[in-house]
């Protein structure tokens, strides 16, 4: 008795319902063998198990372009092994290391939770300075900008904006003093 292949179907029903169910009948049946591919090349079970769920992510995107010209477990195979070669190349590249450097160097939350402090103090005060002021204030405290930065922004010199920074600070105190 030979094994049934799985086979999307054109039925008048719904063509979505198909997708589901061929991807449904190809995860029961090769799931098993995509995990271990996954494995096999990952050489990470938590990776590989992401990376299958990745591959029939994909096959269920992409069923429309299964031919069955060859078998669904040499179709998903080819699948996954492409995939996982992606990633093995993705985790290689040179920006990656760079990222994780810059991530590693950041204090939590992107300035810690003194920089979080900061910017609730700045929020409350905001409503006690014009409109130039509060400009330059969130420019400086909240998105990080220079003072030259700042002063390019609101079409203002540098000494300008210092003075409005500082002004603001004395509502604020020490945290906003401006360095």
């Amino acid at each position: 008795m030979e094994a049934r292949q799985p086979a999307l179907r054109n039925l008048r029903g719904d063509p979505a319902e198909d997708r589901r169910e061929f991807l449904r009948e190809l995860y029961t049946r090769y799931g098993g063998n995509v995990l271990g591919r996954c494995r096999y090349l990952l050489k990470d079970a938590a990776k590989a198990e992401d990376a299958m769920h990745d591959v029939f992510a994909r096959a269920l995107i992409h069923s429309d372009t299964f031919r069955a010209e060859a078998s669904p477990l040499t179709w998903l195979m080819k699948i996954s092994t492409h995939h996982c070669l992606n990633q093995l190349r993705s985790e290689r590249a040179g920006w990656r290391s760079w990222f994780q450097r810059d991530e590693a160097s950041r204090p939590e939350g992107h300035g810690g939770p003194q920089a979080m402090e900061t910017r609730d103090l700045v929020r409350k005060l905001l409503s006690q300075v014009d409109v130039e002021t509060q400009t330059a204030v969130v420019h400086y405290h909240v998105d990080g900008m220079t003072l030259e930065e700042v002063a390019e922004a609101l079409g203002r010199s540098v000494p300008t904006i210092r003075k409005r920074l500082e002004r603001f600070a004395e509502l604020g105190g020490d945290e906003l003093r401006v360095r």
